[in-house]
């Protein structure tokens, strides 16, 4: 089975999680190629229509999987391949995309979203499945905290929290979560950007927990890698974020509120325990290589050439 990846490279780079992905799927024997679209806003993505066709005709895949829904819309754009597309959540929640991720939904041959909160706003019926995003648990496993903060550089006697992204990114909603700490003198926030893969499993590891307060997300990456490391969690209720931790004790969810968030933000500090959030993970099968099974039986129900 050989299958075309289509996706975006925007951001400097394809997304790890999509990489991953496609790890996965050459781990349970597809054969997979990439296609990465360069260019912003229809316009942009309009561009590269030309040379997708060049690489469909010297691939030849048997299913073109999109991730995201501008991606899939161009994707579909051409009929002979039929496409598989992801939603991962700001192609449904953003206003001005989502009519376009509409579009894209009634041409693709299978609609995957990865929470059931888009799942449900797709209002589709037929020939869509719920498949959140896999998590490579070689890679996001638990290590001893210590040896972590020694392999960072990292203060052995500060109380340091993970934040979910770059400060700079406003659906991230840095504020809230400087509002919460602001009354926490020993806590360093740390802002997630500018580490390879490995370094953020290690600074899971390292970390007293990791916080999330974001406006909008799909099924992030974020919660799923730390409840891989078995880090405690402190989360707003956004995407399927809430179903991940349901049963996992030392994970909270809290409200759109800094008192809240500073007070779950102290009882962890001052509970100091790990999790078993990775129990979790397994137990959901959300490991890469359980979500690529559930992929290929997408593909398969298909029906390719």
């Amino acid at each position: 089975m050989k299958i075309l990846i289509v996706c975006s490279t925007n951001s400097g780079s394809i997304a790890p999680f999509i990489l991953e992905q496609g790890e996965a799927l050459i781990g349970v024997g597809v054969k997979v190629d990439y296609f990465t679209i360069n260019g912003k806003g229809m316009a942009g993505y309009l561009k590269n229509y030309k040379p997708l066709l060049a690489k469909i005709n010297e691939f030849n895949p048997d299913i073109i999987h999109a991730h995201y829904g501008l991606s899939g819309l161009l994707a579909n754009l051409q009929r002979r391949v039929p496409v598989v597309t992801t939603y991962h959540g700001s192609d449904i929640n953003n206003a001005r995309i989502y009519p376009f991720s509409r579009l894209c939904m009634l041409l693709s041959a299978h609609n995957i979203f990865v929470s059931s909160k888009n799942q449900v706003k797709s209002a589709l019926t037929r020939n869509q499945s719920l498949i959140p995003c896999g998590v490579d648990v070689n890679l996001f496993s638990p290590v001893n905290k210590e040896h972590a903060r020694k392999m960072l550089g990292l203060e052995s006697d500060s109380d340091y929290i993970l934040f979910a992204g770059a400060f700079q990114n406003k659906v991230k909603n840095a504020a809230l979560a400087h509002a919460a700490v602001a009354s926490i003198p020993t806590v360093r926030l740390l802002e997630l950007t500018g580490y390879s893969r490995e370094q953020v499993a290690m600074l899971m590891n390292a970390v007293d927990m990791v916080l999330m307060t974001s406006i909008t997300e799909g099924s992030p990456q974020f919660i799923k890698e730390a409840m891989a490391c078995n880090c405690p969690v402190v989360s707003v209720p956004v995407g399927d974020v809430p179903e991940m931790l349901n049963g996992v004790d030392g994970c909270f969810i809290v409200p759109f509120d800094t008192g809240y968030v500073t007070e779950k933000i102290r009882l962890v500090l001052d509970t100091g325990k790990r999790t078993d959030g990775r129990n979790s993970i397994i137990a959901l099968k959300l490991d890469s290589e359980s979500v690529a099974g559930r992929i290929v039986n997408v593909y398969n129900s298909i029906g390719f050439k």
